[in-house]
């Protein structure tokens, strides 16, 4: 009985580090060329000229966009085509499945360029140097994002330019995207 119990218990670990291994988050930023409600897809171009269709389910949820009725109606979840967006998404092969789509812009996510100066332990905090000499320091939130946070502090050349798209929660800045210029 005992050792049907121990391989119950290896096989539901094994179950768990598999599926663990499917949910890892990634993300993009870029502009929705097309968005079609029906399928509940949107294709995102980033500025190196690639396209990638994006899959919305239930749980997606949406940041910073228009949930007017007008807007609605011109998009989908307040989407737009032409919106400037930040995708955080799941891959199962080809298939990429928004969990997060954050509107770059008004009512959307701030950028800020600079040079990062300063990665906190773990990367929970970093701190950027803008072009006019301020240092602006932000909360890092989200496993994708804290990856990139900790890429950019093991990188030799921390001093290369970043673009910061945050948020402002609670008087604290959130870094939710980090782009290398």
């Amino acid at each position: 009985m005992r050792m049907l119990i121990r391989f119950a218990v290896v096989a539901l670990l094994a179950v768990f580090c598999v599926r663990a291994a499917d949910d890892v988050v990634s993300a993009l930023h870029g502009t929705i060329t097309k968005l079609d409600s029906a399928t509940k897809t949107m294709v995102v171009k980033t500025k190196d000229g690639a396209e990638s269709t994006v899959h919305f389910v239930d749980k997606t949820a949406v940041w910073g966009a228009d949930k007017t009725a007008a807007g609605a109606k011109e998009g989908f979840k307040g989407l737009s085509e032409g919106s400037e967006v930040v995708v955080h998404y799941t891959a199962k092969g080809s298939e990429k499945t928004a969990t997060e789509v954050e509107k770059v812009g008004k009512g959307g996510l701030k950028s800020v360029d600079g040079k990062v100066t300063k990665v906190g332990q773990g990367g929970k905090t970093v701190v950027v140097k803008a072009a006019d000499g301020t240092e602006q320091t932000f909360d890092v939130v989200g496993h994708d994002t804290a990856e990139a946070a900790k890429g950019i502090g093991k990188a030799t050349d921390k001093a290369a330019k970043t673009t910061v798209y945050y948020s402002e929660e609670g008087g604290k800045k959130i870094a939710r995207f980090f782009e290398k210029l």
